[in-house]
Parts: structure tokens; C-alpha cells; sequence
């Protein structure tokens, strides 16, 4: 809990230096401020009481209602100030949270829901817990000085009530400490059933599944489970809640029957002429700020115990190795070839193997065709040679060099790829299609080529806003006239994402996994027309289904579970009888209408 406490301190410095300094002077003076007032008015009391000067009461008085004044316009400034400190400290630790995740080279961090657990506790605690130490470390800058300006009167005049009161917070901080280790358990195991909650929590309101969530009636089934998940993680929190309650109110108790006691004893002195109304007047100050002070520097401590128990998520996250080293040698353009070299993979250590020993070569300049059943391996086997996983056995190499030893960043700069389960931005259709090379976003010329080479030029030129129309209807669109903006069809947007690849014209690696599967027979023929031009010349991995499109390829491989089961041309596979051309002869069959009768 120091390494978190200590990280915690030092994000809040970096993130606003000047704020922190200001206001820990702030609160160092409003907490000075209190005693002062309290005695101040001791004095006040003292002085009427005996019927002393009139023009020292009025100073005193005027002096004390200042000391007041000071400590609540204090009050109300740290609380600016510290709102501003907390803000920053908050968009630093975001930041930082985006900046490590994004630091991640491979994705088997991304598809383990461990790691999405541990994202949400550290994303939860980065929200909270730089702010609650600052909170923590000003309420003890301003509670260390009311507490020895009036633990100071106390031990002077009562000092047994000092010691009273100080022993009666040692049972309430030990408690206090036991609730918030409690409280951080529950947290941590309920981490899961919170993100179910909020899955099912968006199924019923977002737009992606609420064509499904009607036709199929799925609403209450979903509202079931989100009230199920939500009243189990309620159950857990109010069962820790009520065991806090019942201990801080036994100890609101505790503190009642000491500040009692103590009255009741000062009383009878005033009563006696043994203390003055001055000192009881100064005995009801200190007690109340004392028992406040020590309550909220208790409650403040268990807070920040909590919230640094969960800052460890967010330190361990923030301070992990990326999931894949990174290589060093820079990559040169692609002159001979990728070759996969005895490849094995398997997505958990316990897992089935995906890929068995796969062996291949993809020649430069040339098309290679990747075909198998679901399962066999296909989209795994594009991951593996992006480079967001790598072999657990065997080697990929780029011109005869293994791509673990080069940049990644180079490495996928000369890859263009459609994934099969492409992304549907929010963005503008410019957008969508420009960031498929950062450097040329604002380039509008290359990036209506690009919509052009895909028939969706005209469809989005006719748009209201053109090229800036927000293809989205979950935000705003800003040039749409506080409107929405428009969506498109499971087509369109996978033109969009063919688009968006097409960017990048000096590719080396051009990588289409299921490029037409959303597209209708017209718009998949000139599709291919166009990838069969722009693959002329360029190393290409084409993966489909629809084996009229591997046609052309130079080689086609054709992968069964994991390894592959045969290779060569489209005639050599046909003339060998196997796997390949009885898929591609169960696919002819469904063109061919056995019901019409010819001459």
C-alpha cells in the first residue's frame, strides 16, 4: 500500500504542481484558523464575564468573527482548488491508462477477460484514488493544526481529557481500517458480475443490437439478468454497508458518552468557580473539533486505505511489460517473400491448438489464396502474421528474416488489411476512410479515390454533409444542424472498411479476409474486378468463402483443422480431386437450377 500511496503522490505532483502547493497553504490556514477562533472567543467570553474592558471585548470579538470569516471563505476557496487539482489529476491518470493500453502490441491481453477485469478496477481506481489521497493529505494538513491548537488547551487545562478522547479514536481507526479491507474484497469479487451488468445494461439501450433485442423479444430476458447481476453486486455492497454502519454507529456512541462525561465534569467546575465560562465555553470547542477532527481524519484514512488497495491495479497496469517484445531492426520493403516456417498456435496454454505445423509461402507480387471451413484457422492465421499474436512453435518470416526481430510499428505500415469482423467508426465517412493512413487524414483527394475504387463515392457525396456526414446515429452529427447522423447498410459499411485499406497505395502486404461477404452479386463482381487490378504486381492474402473469387489467385491454400491439407493452382487443386474442388463443386451446384428443363 506505500508503493501505491507513494505513486498516487507523485501523479498528483506531476499532474499540477502549483495547484498542490496552493492548496496545501490553503488548508494548513484554514485548519490554523479554527483554534484561533475557539480561542479567541475563550478570551471573548472571559472578558465579559467579568465585566473587563469594552473597547479590548469589542477587539477580541472583531478579531474572532475575522478568524472565522477567514477559515469558511477558506473553506469554500480549497474547495475550488482543490476541485481544479482533481480535475487535472483525473485527465493525467485517463491518459495514462489510454497510453498503456495503447502501448500493448498484441492482443492476447485484449481477448482475456482477466485482463478486462483488471482494466476496470484500474480505471476505477485511477478516477478516484489520486483525489482521495489529496483530499486525505489536506484534511491532515488542516486537522493537524486544529488538532494541536486545541489538544495543546486541553493538555494545559484537562489532560486527562486529552488522553480520553485520544484513546477512544484508537478502537474507531483499527475498525475503520477492517471496513475498508472488507469493502475492497467486495470490490474485486464483484469486479465480473459489474460488467455483465453493464453488458446487458447496454444491450437494452444502444442501437448495435436493438433490431435483434425486438424481432426476438429480447428485452425482458436481458432487464432480467441486468437486475439479477445488478442486486447481486447491491447485496454485497449494503452487506458491507450495514456491518459499517453498525460499527461507526457504536462508536458515534462511544464519542457521545466521553464528550458527556467531559461536560458534565466542566459544568460542575463553572458551578464550583473553578473554571471560568471562558474555559467551557474553549472545553465545547475543543471537544466537538477534536472528536470531528479525529472522526474525519478516521473516516478519511479508511477511505484512502480503500482507494490505494485498488490503486495497486492501476500501478501493476500502468507499470506491466507489453504482452510481446518489440524488435529493432527496421523493416525494408518486401522483395522476396513471407514464408511460415512449422507454425503452431493455440490461444490459451490449455487450449486446443489452432494452427498444427503450418507451412507456407507467400511469394512476392503474388496472390495467395486462403480457404478452409470456420475453425480451420484463417483469421488466426492473419493475426499471427501482423503480428498481433505470435507462433507458440515455429518462425514467420520477412525476407528470410524472423518478424519478432523487427519494429512492429514498420512491420504493420506495410500491411494493408480488411479483418473479417471490420470496424463500424463513429466517425465522418472521411474519417473512416482516411485512418487508414494517418498521414493522409485530411488528404480529401486520395481518400474519394479510395471511396471511388469501391462504388461508395456517390453515395456519399449525395449525404447532406458529404464527406463530413457522421455515419452514426449515437451522436450529434457538429455539421448536421444539432441533428443525427446517418447509417448505412452492412454493404456499405464493409465498402467503407475495403475503402479505408485501399489507403495505403505503398502497402507491401495487401490482406482481404472475407472482403465481400456483406455485398450483393453486382457489387461483389466489380469488387473483385477492382481488387484483381489493384493486387496486380502487389503481394496479396485474399480469405473467402466464395470460391469463385480464388480463381485468379496465384496459389491457394487450403487449411483443415489448423494444417494444411493441400496446395497449388485453381486447375491443380480441380484436377486433384480433393478437399478444394469438392467445396468448390458444392458451391457450383447452388447456381445450377436442376428444375429447369433444357431442349
Amino acid at each position: 500500500m506505500h508503493g501505491s500511496a507513494l505513486a498516487a503522490i507523485r501523479l498528483t505532483w506531476r499532474a499540477a504542481r502549483a495547484g498542490t502547493l496552493v492548496t496545501v497553504a490553503i488548508a494548513a490556514l484554514s485548519g490554523a484558523a479554527v483554534p484561533v477562533a475557539g480561542w479567541l472567543a475563550k478570551l471573548l467570553i472571559d472578558e465579559v464575564a467579568r465585566g473587563g474592558d469594552v473597547d479590548k471585548a469589542v477587539a477580541l470579538a472583531v478579531v474572532a468573527t475575522l478568524a472565522g470569516t477567514v477559515a469558511g471563505v477558506l473553506t469554500y476557496v480549497g474547495s475550488y482548488v482543490t476541485a481544479r487539482v482533481q480535475r487535472s489529476v483525473s485527465l493525467h491518470v485517463q491518459d495514462e491508462l489510454c497510453a498503456t493500453t495503447n502501448s500493448l502490441i498484441g492482443l492476447r491481453y485484449f481477448e482475456n477477460p482477466a485482463f478486462h477485469d483488471r482494466v476496470r478496477l484500474a480505471a476505477q481506481a485511477a478516477h478516484g484514488a489520486p483525489g482521495t489521497v489529496t483530499d486525505f493529505g489536506l484534511e491532515v494538513v488542516r486537522k493537524v493544526f486544529t488538532i494541536a491548537g486545541f489538544l495543546g488547551a486541553m493538555l494545559a487545562i484537562w489532560p486527562f481529557m486529552a488522553l480520553l478522547l485520544l484513546i477512544a479514536a484508537i478502537p474507531a481507526f483499527v475498525a475503520q481500517l477492517m471496513i475498508a479491507r472488507r469493502n475492497v474484497e467486495m470490490i474485486e469479487a464483484m469486479t465480473s458480475t459489474m460488467r455483465r451488468q453493464s453488458y446487458y445494461q447496454m444491450l437494452i439501450t444502444e442501437g448495435d443490437a436493438a433490431k435483434e433485442v425486438r424481432l426476438f423479444g429480447l428485452g425482458d430476458l436481458f432487464r432480467s439478468r441486468m437486475r439479477s447481476t445488478l442486486a447481486e453486486t447491491t447485496g454485497a455492497e449494503l452487506a458491507v454497508r450495514r456491518r459499517s454502519t453498525i460499527t461507526e454507529a457504536g462508536f458515534a456512541v462511544l464519542n457521545a458518552a466521553v464528550a458527556a462525561v467531559g461536560t458534565a465534569v466542566v459544568v460542575v467546575g463553572a458551578i464550583r468557580g473553578t473554571v471560568t465560562l471562558g474555559d467551557v465555553s474553549l472545553f465545547i470547542a475543543a471537544v466537538a473539533s477534536l472528536q470531528g477532527a479525529f472522526t474525519s481524519l478516521i473516516m478519511q484514512f479508511a477511505r484512502v486505505t480503500e482507494a490505494l488497495r485498488l490503486f495497486r491495479h492501476y500501478v501493476d497496469l500502468v507499470g506491466s511489460t507489453s504482452d510481446m517484445a518489440d524488435g529493432t531492426r527496421p523493416v525494408s520493403a518486401l522483395r522476396k517473400g513471407i514464408e511460415l516456417r512449422d507454425v503452431w498456435f493455440r490461444y490459451d496454454e490449455d487450449g486446443p491448438w489452432v494452427l498444427r505445423g503450418v507451412t507456407c509461402t507467400i511469394p512476392f507480387g503474388a496472390t495467395v489464396g486462403l480457404v478452409g471451413a470456420n475453425g480451420a484457422g484463417k483469421s488466426t492465421l492473419v493475426k499471427l502474421l501482423c503480428r498481433l499474436y505470435d507462433p507458440d512453435r515455429g518462425t514467420i518470416h520477412w525476407d528470410g528474416v524472423d518478424i519478432r526481430e523487427l519494429t512492429v510499428a514498420q512491420l504493420r505500415e506495410r500491411i494493408a488489411a480488411v479483418f473479417q469482423d471490420y470496424m463500424s467508426y463513429d466517425l465522418s465517412a472521411a474519417e473512416n476512410i482516411g485512418i487508414g493512413s494517418l498521414p493522409d487524414l485530411d488528404d480529401r483527394a486520395k481518400i474519394r479515390s479510395s471511396a471511388q475504387l469501391v462504388d461508395i463515392d456517390e453515395k456519399i457525396s449525395g449525404l447532406a454533409n458529404g464527406y463530413d456526414t457522421l455515419i452514426s446515429r449515437m451522436f450529434i452529427d457538429p455539421f448536421g444542424g444539432g441533428g443525427g447522423g446517418v447509417n448505412f447498410s452492412g454493404g456499405q459499411w464493409q465498402r467503407l472498411a475495403i475503402a479505408r485499406s485501399l489507403m495505403r497505395t505503398d502497402a507491401d502486404l495487401l490482406i482481404m479476409d472475407e472482403p465481400s461477404a456483406g455485398l450483393d452479386a453486382t457489387a461483389e463482381h466489380r469488387l473483385g474486378t477492382t481488387l484483381r487490378e489493384r493486387r496486380a504486381g502487389r503481394t496479396s492474402l485474399l480469405i473467402s468463402h466464395r470460391l469463385n473469387t480464388m480463381r485468379d489467385a496465384d496459389v491457394i491454400v487450403v487449411l483443415s483443422g489448423g494444417r494444411i491439407a493441400e496446395q497449388g493452382s485453381h486447375d491443380e487443386l480441380m484436377a486433384a480431386d480433393g478437399e478444394y474442388s469438392g467445396l468448390f463443386r458444392l458451391q457450383a451446384e447452388h447456381y445450377q437450377d436442376d428444375r429447369v428443363v433444357l431442349p
